[in-house]
C-alpha cells in the first residue's frame, strides 16, 4: 500500500468521473513501466489498445472489451513455480494491465509495484517494504506530472 499515493489520489479526486482520463493515463503509465515482464501477447495487445485510446480513440466500447479480455487473461495466468519470482512479476504485470484498463489506477499501481519488485529482487524482496520505495516514489512523481499536464 502506498499511503502517499492514496493521499494524492484523494486530493486529485482521482475516483471522480471527471478524472477518468487521468485515472486511465496513470494506470497505463504504471502498467507500461512493467511491460517488459508481460509474457502473453494478448495482454500486450490490451495494453497497446489503452495506449491507442489515450492517443485519441475515445470510444469506450473497445476499451471495455479490452478491459474484459485483460481481466480474463490476468485471472488465468499460470504464475510461477520458481522461487526467483519471474513468473510472479508476469502475473502482477498482467494484473496491472487489467486494472489499468478497468480504470482502477491505484490497484494498477500496486500490482505494477509488485511486478517491479518481484522482477528486480525475486520473491524475498516483496517481503521487505523498503524494496517498494523507489517504485512508490516514481508513482508519486508520475501521478503529479500527469495531473499537472491535465490541468494545462
Amino acid at each position: 500500500m502506498n499511503a502517499e499515493l492514496d493521499r494524492m489520489a484523494a486530493a486529485l479526486n482521482l475516483d471522480a468521473e471527471r478524472s477518468e482520463r487521468l485515472r486511465l493515463a496513470f494506470g497505463h503509465a504504471c502498467a507500461w513501466r512493467v511491460r517488459h515482464f508481460l509474457e502473453d501477447p494478448q495482454v500486450l495487445a490490451c495494453l497497446d489498445g489503452l495506449t491507442r485510446w489515450l492517443e485519441g480513440a475515445h470510444e469506450h466500447a473497445p476499451l471495455e472489451s479490452l478491459a474484459a479480455t485483460a481481466a480474463r487473461l490476468a485471472a488465468h495466468h499460470p504464475g510461477s513455480g520458481s522461487l526467483d519470482g519471474c513468473g510472479h512479476a508476469a502475473v502482477s504485470a498482467s494484473q496491472a494491465v487489467a486494472h489499468a484498463l478497468a480504470g482502477r489506477a491505484l490497484q494498477a499501481a500496486e500490482y505494477a509495484a509488485y511486478a517491479a519488485v518481484y522482477g528486480e529482487g525475486g520473491y524475498g524482496a516483496v517481503m521487505d517494504d523498503d524494496s517498494f520505495g523507489p517504485e512508490r516514489a516514481w508513482q508519486l512523481r508520475q501521478l503529479a506530472a500527469l495531473a499537472s499536464a491535465e490541468r494545462k
